[in-house]
């Protein structure tokens, strides 16, 4: 696991059993399972577990924890009362909140956790709001049944799990996640402006441009943008039609085909273009051109 990737190695990623948890045979035998790992370049803890049988003794995070339940049912002690999570619902608890969990009842439920920081929280809060922000995102609910905001918390949890997934990828999935969870459910919750932003995204596609066989961070980009994480997703999105990430993707398909083109093999290609190996090459070229760089280079 000592595997780099440009400057940086590529996790951030390590993972661990997590503390604590289905640590009893007995508990084993039932089914449980769980896998804790960090993500410290962004301030972020992350569970995915199956239990049937754990039940979790009431505690506090200095973290905050956000679940989306995926399959049966957990209920959880929560300011004062019990809830109930199904499917398409994400468990809300913030820093210092008093609760617990359990399966409510045999089939017991699955779920991916982010313990996102304070401080990032209030990061991306700040950048929605254009302000400092006196106090943490406070969430209104201890439970939001949005099938589709659980959905891109599962799949930004994947992304962290993955281990060659782009950085700009990630990070940018895990920013959108949050931005979303603030402005729909929190007391720090504010849209952000609609206007045009060409000469920010135009830097922006530029730094994408001269760098896209590196691993780029969105940070890096957004400062390179002049605006904030948030805003520049939001604001590449609507001036191109695309994510940062998909835009870089792009551009390492165009300077692909242009390599093939001129005859070179596709493992070499994948190399210079900034792919993780020839095999996500192949995914990503064929899902662009219908075919393989192998053919493409033959035709």
């Amino acid at each position: 696991m000592s595997k780099t990737r440009g400057r940086r190695s590529w996790h951030d990623n390590a993972m661990l059993v997590a503390p604590g948890v289905v640590l009893d045979p007995a508990l084993k035998a039932a089914g449980d399972s769980a896998v804790f790992w960090r993500v410290p370049r962004l301030g972020l803890d992350c569970l995915r577990a199956r239990f049937r049988r754990h039940a979790y003794a009431r505690h506090t995070h200095e973290t905050y924890a956000l679940a989306a339940i995926l399959d049966g049912c957990e209920t959880f002690f929560h300011r004062g009362r019990q809830h109930y999570a199904t499917p398409g619902a994400i468990a809300l608890v913030g820093p210092d909140e008093l609760h617990d969990g359990a399966p409510h009842d045999e089939r017991g439920f699955v779920y991916r956790t982010l313990y996102p920081s304070v401080d990032l929280m209030r990061e991306v809060a700040e950048e929605i709001s254009g302000k400092p922000v006196l106090h943490p995102p406070r969430f209104r609910e201890s439970v939001v049944h949005d099938p589709e905001l659980a959905a891109l918390l599962a799949e930004a949890h994947r992304t962290l799990e993955r281990p060659h997934e782009p950085l700009l990828a990630r990070d940018a999935r895990v920013v959108s996640l949050l931005s979303l969870l603030i402005v729909r459910y929190t007391d720090a919750g504010a849209a952000l402006s609609a206007k045009p932003e060409r000469g920010p995204v135009a830097n922006a596609r530029a730094y994408l441009d001269a760098r896209f066989a590196e691993d780029v961070d969105l940070l890096d980009l957004a400062r390179i943008a002049g605006l904030s994480r948030t805003h520049l997703i939001r604001a590449f999105r609507r001036e191109t039609g695309l994510t940062p990430h998909a835009y870089l993707l792009d551009r390492r398909f165009r300077a692909a085909s242009r390599a093939l083109r001129r005859g070179e093999a596709p493992a070499f290609v994948a190399l210079r273009c900034g792919f993780c190996d020839q095999s996500h090459l192949n995914r990503v070229f064929k899902a662009r051109m219908g075919v393989t760089p192998g053919a493409y280079r033959a035709a």
